[in-house]
């Protein structure tokens, strides 16, 4: 029944089982009545359904919504009254989702395999992320089962399938109807288990509102798609517009399902992270968070978002509202435990007795929970066929390239990605750019993938057949590829927020100090890796100040030398918050994603060679001495690639670094 659900005319149509039946007077609460309502939220699913890693071709069981599906199902049966809500980035960021997006297009009638998945798990709504729109906006009108009113979707288009469960995002516009793009709030009714004040079992109504943002920033990192279509409006305007809309509508609790984490700086309507205002906006009950691909609460985090005045890392609280982020790919359960009484004319959360909680799918022997396999069986045609055509072969390579050591100096991975980015964007210049001729091209690249996650996040293909999965293994997401034209300056202050990656080393200090800085991420760790190009990082200054010695073929760059950066459209349109790329230093932008100009490249190349595709490694550390160790971690047993890429300065201290990640403690030595 539930794959039947449809929007019309704007109302959702829902059946009894889904969010209760029409509800009578007398279920209205009594005076003193105190009840339940467990939120339940998935985050950052990004298409894992199953646990499966297409890029190695190998099962995993440390992802997928089939193993999220125990926990769900766990925390019903403590919390009678649930709702299960998805915070957004749903329906991209692996390869079933780029086969059903790109290499075989749904039809209208069908349903997208993790909305198929969500519907057998029950939720009852779910938010948008940024990541949604980076098929297009007719893909997402399609997906979604929704009709869009802007320019490029066909108003007259039927409604395809979609998922079965209200989806809501209220503060992204259409240009064309100046309205919202999707449905901004949604007010579902609950009969809910509860007791009256003498501790007798009753049943009552509660209207339960959840209401949906995403960051204002995807205009700038989905220009090609949105650009012209939409506009956006900042979250706590958004909020102050359309709360008291929906508490007038009767809506007892406020749900906030916002795509964002936390950011204390002062206040902008454009701020990719505006949920720590958010917190304070009047008439907030929870908040479902995400977007970071981190867990909360968790008192042992040392992420800056969630050490900020007024967040509760133990409790779960952001300014005194209960908040829950769920990590991502399904490797968590949210879950916050509403403790509500009735006070004769609402429901009324109390704080002090909520309880919030992000459950691991990890138990503590390092197992991991059952899936589900009834889930698995419903999107095991789209999972079969989404492994055939991840073996397409495109080529070949005679060295292993991996990340293992990409933030120590590796380029293995990342070096044929820059090769061929700058081919790209050196004949795009040639045959449709000539004023841009005079100007050397070079390129970024970062690794995705470098350990967040735990031992298995990392890139690593073998030498051998190259197939279609292990360009995705090299090139995570589908960016566009965008060309910027730079001047010294701007490429210096680049690299000089790249080198944030690092933290400021101490060398008269005699204890183990962490090289990396868990606050930038390795994906905004740009590197060049050009045989031009060469420049030194400094990790015992500050940031600002860590890039020595910038050449550009023989001589130092001056301030005011230009060049043109082949670079993803994230980073050109401000993604990481770079100095200067905040989209008006885009020359070109390609209509090709970097995935899609890698294999192109690996195609024309045949075979590549660590001689010409994995070794032009542009930095190295400024050499200093430390008194005690630099410590970093990364999958053990790896330490032969380092070497294999001319990090004889690395060594590995301790198989298991006691992290509970399975990596390995490794040193390096910045003296030499």
């Amino acid at each position: 029944m539930r794959a039947q659900l449809r929007y019309q005319f704007g109302i959702l149509m829902v059946p009894a089982a889904l969010a209760g039946c029409a509800l009578t007077s007398q279920e209205r609460a009594p005076l003193g009545a105190t009840a339940t309502l467990a939120l339940l939220e998935t985050t950052d699913i990004h298409s894992n359904v199953v646990g499966y890693d297409y890029y190695k071709l190998a099962p995993d069981q440390s992802l997928g919504l089939e193993r999220t599906s125990h926990l769900i199902a766990q925390a019903r049966g403590e919390f009678p009254n649930n709702m299960l809500l998805d915070n957004g980035d749903t329906i991209q960021g692996s390869a079933l989702a780029d086969y059903q997006a790109l290499a075989k297009p749904l039809a209208c009638d069908q349903t997208l395999a993790v909305y198929r998945a969500m519907n057998h798990l029950g939720f009852e709504g779910g938010g948008i992320g940024n990541h949604e729109f980076n098929y297009g906006l007719a893909y997402l009108s399609q997906v979604t089962g929704s009709r869009f009113e802007v320019d490029g979707v066909d108003p007259a288009r039927p409604r395809c399938a979609g998922p079965a469960f209200p989806q809501v995002l209220a503060n992204i516009y259409s240009v064309k109807s100046k309205q919202p793009l999707f449905a901004p709030y949604r007010i579902i009714d609950k009969r809910i288990s509860a007791l009256d004040a003498n501790g007798k079992p009753i049943k009552a109504a509660l209207k339960v509102g959840i209401i949906g943002f995403t960051p204002p920033t995807i205009l700038s990192w989905d220009k090609r798609w949105l650009d012209g279509k939409l506009y956006t409006e900042g979250v706590v305007e958004t909020a102050n517009k359309f709360i008291p809309e929906m508490k007038a509508k009767g809506a007892d609790l406020i749900v906030v399902i916002s795509h964002g984490g936390l950011n204390d700086t002062p206040y902008s309507p454009s701020m990719e992270n505006g949920n720590y205002h958010l917190s304070k906006v009047a008439g907030v009950d929870a908040m479902l968070l995400g977007h970071s691909h981190q867990v909360f609460p968790n008192a042992n985090s040392s992420i800056a978002q969630f050490n900020l005045p007024g967040v509760d890392k133990v409790r779960g609280l952001v300014n005194g509202v209960p908040t829950v982020m769920a990590n991502m790919w399904g490797k968590h359960l949210g879950v916050i435990g509403l403790r509500l009484r009735f006070d004769g004319k609402n429901w009324m959360v109390q704080k002090d007795r909520t309880t919030v909680e992000a459950r691991d799918t990890q138990l503590a022997d390092k197992s991991f929970v059952a899936p589900d396999t009834v889930l698995a069986k419903l999107v095991a045609a789209e999972h079969a066929a989404t492994i055939d055509y991840v073996k397409t072969p495109v080529g070949s390579t005679t060295f292993r390239m991996s990340s293992y050591f990409a933030d120590v100096g590796d380029v293995s991975a990342l070096a044929v990605i820059n090769e061929a980015q700058a081919d790209y964007v050196r004949k795009a210049v040639r045959a449709s750019f000539p004023q841009h001729a005079a100007l050397p091209v070079l390129a970024m690249a970062a690794p995705f993938k470098a350990g967040f996650s735990g031992v298995r996040d990392f890139t690593d293909v073998a030498a051998g057949p190259l197939g279609i999965n292990n360009a995705a293994d090299l090139y995570l997401f589908p960016n566009v590829l965008h060309a910027v034209k730079v001047d010294g300056a701007g490429l210096k202050a680049w690299l000089e927020k790249s080198a944030e990656r690092f933290n400021r080393i101490d060398p008269a200090k005699t204890g183990p100090q962490e090289l990396m800085n868990p606050a930038h991420p390795a994906y905004n760790f740009d590197s060049l890796t050009s045989n031009e190009v060469r420049y030194e990082i400094d990790v015992t200054q500050a940031p600002g100040q860590r890039i020595k010695n910038l050449i550009f073929r023989g001589v130092p760059v001056s301030a005011s030398q230009e060049f043109l950066v082949a670079t993803n459209n994230y980073r050109a349109g401000g993604g990481g918050n770079f100095p200067g790329l905040d989209g008006s230093k885009t020359v070109m932008a390609s209509p090709d994603a970097v995935r899609d100009v890698l294999i192109d490249y690996v195609r024309a190349t045949k075979t590549l060679t660590r001689e010409k595709h994995g070794q032009a490694r542009s930095w190295r550390f400024a050499k200093v001495s430390t008194a005690g160790p630099v410590v970093f971690h990364s999958a053990p047993g790896m330490l032969d690639l380092a070497h294999q890429a001319g990090l004889h300065n690395v060594s590995m201290l301790r198989a298991d670094d006691g992290l509970g990640k399975g990596n390995a403690l490794y040193g390096i030595e910045l003296f030499k």
